[in-house]
C-alpha cells in the first residue's frame, strides 16, 4: 500500500502518536533525504553547542536546489547504510528539544500559497499516512491546531516563511543555477550564520544600516533575519539586470 495524502481543515482531527512503546519507534530516523532549513541548522548547532561552521561540516551536505538553483543542505547520515539520521539513539532522538521543523510536523505536510485575492498567505494542511508508520493505529486523536502547538511548529514556520520569500524572490528573477561565486554569499548567509557575523564586523558586506549590525551581533535570530534580507538585495542587484 502506497503513502495517502489527506487535506484536512485546521480544526479537524486525525489520529496518531508516536513514543517508544510504538513498534516502529525510530523506524522514521532512517532511509532519510532529510533537508534542514536555515533556522533549522541555528537551532541544531546551539542545541549540541557547535559553531555553524563546524556543524556543517560535520552533520550536513551541500547541493543545490533543483528547482531554487539556490545552495541547501540536507542531514548526513549516521549510518550510510541505512540512512539513518546522524542524532537518532536506541532511547530516541538526542537533539529532541531542537529536531527540525520536518520532524515536528511529521505526519502533516504544510503548504503555503499566495491569495490572488487577498494578496495574504494562504495555510493549508495534508495528513501524509504510511504504511509503515504504526503510530496511525493509535486511538489518540487531535486537530491540527492541537499538533502545531503541541510540537512546537509555529515559530519554525514564521522563520522558514521568511525563507520562502527568498526562493520566491529568486525565482521571479531567475531560473538559473546562482554563479560559484553569489553561491557561496548566499550560502554563507543563510546558513553558516558565524561565517556571516565575521562578514558583518570586517566591513565586507555592502548595504546593511549599522543598527542592524549591532542587533544582529547580540542575537542570532536577527542575524538571521538580516541574512535573509540581504540575500535578497543581493539577488536583486546581481539577478535584475
Amino acid at each position: 500500500m502506497d503513502a495517502c495524502i489527506t487535506p484536512l481543515d485546521p480544526d479537524g482531527s486525525f489520529k496518531f502518536c508516536c513514543s517508544p512503546q510504538t513498534a516502529c519507534f525510530n523506524e522514521c530516523c532512517r532511509d532519510l533525504n532529510q533537508l534542514l532549513t536555515p533556522y533549522d541548522v541555528l537551532r541544531l548547532k546551539n542545541g549540541i553547542g557547535l559553531s555553524s561552521q563546524r556543524f556543517l561540516a560535520e552533520y550536513t551536505r551541500r547541493h543545490i536546489g533543483p528547482g531554487s538553483g539556490l545552495p541547501v543542505v540536507t542531514l548526513a547520515p549516521g549510518d550510510p547504510d541505512r540512512l539513518t539520521c546522524p542524532f537518532v539513539t536506541p532511547s530516541g532522538c538526542r537533539v529532541y528539544p531542537d529536531r527540525p521543523s520536518s520532524c515536528r510536523t511529521y505526519p502533516l505536510m504544510r503548504i503555503v500559497r499566495h491569495s490572488r485575492d487577498t494578496a495574504g498567505r494562504v495555510e493549508e494542511y495534508r495528513l501524509l499516512t504510511e504504511p509503515h508508520c504504526l503510530g496511525f493505529n493509535s486511538a489518540h486523536r487531535q486537530t491540527v491546531h492541537g499538533w502545531i502547538a503541541d510540537q512546537g511548529i509555529e515559530k519554525y514556520n514564521a522563520e522558514n516563511d521568511r525563507l520562502m520569500e527568498v526562493i520566491s524572490l529568486k525565482a521571479r528573477l531567475s531560473t538559473k543555477v546562482l554563479p560559484p561565486s553569489l553561491a557561496e554569499r548566499v550560502y554563507t548567509a543563510l546558513y553558516d550564520l558565524d561565517g556571516f557575523k565575521d562578514r558583518l564586523h570586517d566591513g565586507s558586506l555592502s548595504g546593511i544600516p549599522p543598527e542592524g549590525v549591532e542587533r544582529a551581533h547580540a542575537d542570532e535570530v536577527a542575524r538571521l533575519h538580516l541574512g535573509l534580507e540581504w540575500v535578497k538585495q543581493l539577488l536583486e542587484r546581481t539577478l535584475a539586470r
